[in-house]
Protein backbone atom coordinates (compact mmCIF):
# COMPACT_ATOMS: atom_id res chain seq x y z
CA UNK A 1 0.00 0.00 0.00
CA UNK A 2 2.85 2.37 0.78
CA UNK A 3 4.21 1.95 -2.75
CA UNK A 4 1.01 3.46 -4.17
CA UNK A 5 1.78 6.72 -2.38
CA UNK A 6 4.88 7.02 -4.59
CA UNK A 7 3.63 5.39 -7.80
CA UNK A 8 0.45 7.41 -8.28
CA UNK A 9 2.13 10.85 -8.10
CA UNK A 10 4.98 9.57 -10.27
CA UNK A 11 2.49 8.36 -12.89
CA UNK A 12 0.60 11.65 -12.80
CA UNK A 13 3.88 13.53 -13.22
CA UNK A 14 4.94 11.39 -16.19
CA UNK A 15 1.55 11.82 -17.87
CA UNK A 16 1.71 15.57 -17.26
CA UNK A 17 5.17 15.77 -18.81
CA UNK A 18 4.02 13.73 -21.82
CA UNK A 19 1.04 16.04 -22.35
CA UNK A 20 3.26 19.12 -22.04
CA UNK A 21 5.70 17.66 -24.57
CA UNK A 22 2.88 16.82 -27.00
CA UNK A 23 1.36 20.30 -26.82
CA UNK A 24 4.81 21.87 -27.17
CA UNK A 25 5.45 19.81 -30.33
CA UNK A 26 2.08 20.78 -31.82
CA UNK A 27 2.61 24.44 -30.94
CA UNK A 28 6.10 24.56 -32.43
CA UNK A 29 4.94 23.12 -35.78
CA UNK A 30 6.38 19.62 -35.55
CA UNK A 31 3.25 18.11 -37.12
CA UNK A 32 2.56 20.75 -39.79
CA UNK A 33 3.87 18.83 -42.80
CA UNK A 34 3.43 15.07 -42.56
CA UNK A 35 3.59 14.22 -46.29
CA UNK A 36 6.79 15.82 -47.64
CA UNK A 37 9.30 13.97 -45.42
CA UNK A 38 7.81 10.64 -46.48
CA UNK A 39 8.25 11.50 -50.16
CA UNK A 40 11.62 13.23 -49.79
CA UNK A 41 13.38 9.94 -48.98
CA UNK A 42 12.39 8.54 -52.38
CA UNK A 43 14.41 11.09 -54.36
CA UNK A 44 18.15 11.43 -54.76
CA UNK A 45 19.42 14.69 -53.27
CA UNK A 46 22.15 15.00 -55.91
CA UNK A 47 19.74 14.80 -58.85
CA UNK A 48 19.47 18.30 -60.39
CA UNK A 49 16.17 17.39 -62.09
CA UNK A 50 14.64 16.77 -58.69
CA UNK A 51 15.69 20.20 -57.41
CA UNK A 52 14.29 21.87 -60.52
CA UNK A 53 10.96 20.07 -60.17
CA UNK A 54 10.58 20.60 -56.42
CA UNK A 55 7.98 23.09 -55.36
CA UNK A 56 9.37 26.05 -53.38
CA UNK A 57 7.04 25.25 -50.48
CA UNK A 58 8.40 21.70 -50.22
CA UNK A 59 12.06 22.71 -50.31
CA UNK A 60 13.89 22.83 -47.05
CA UNK A 61 15.43 26.11 -45.99
CA UNK A 62 18.98 24.75 -46.01
CA UNK A 63 18.84 23.51 -49.63
CA UNK A 64 20.46 25.68 -52.29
Amino acid sequence: MAALYWLIPAAVLIVGMALWLFFWAVGSGQYDDLDSPARRILFDDDDPAHHAAAKPAERRHDEP
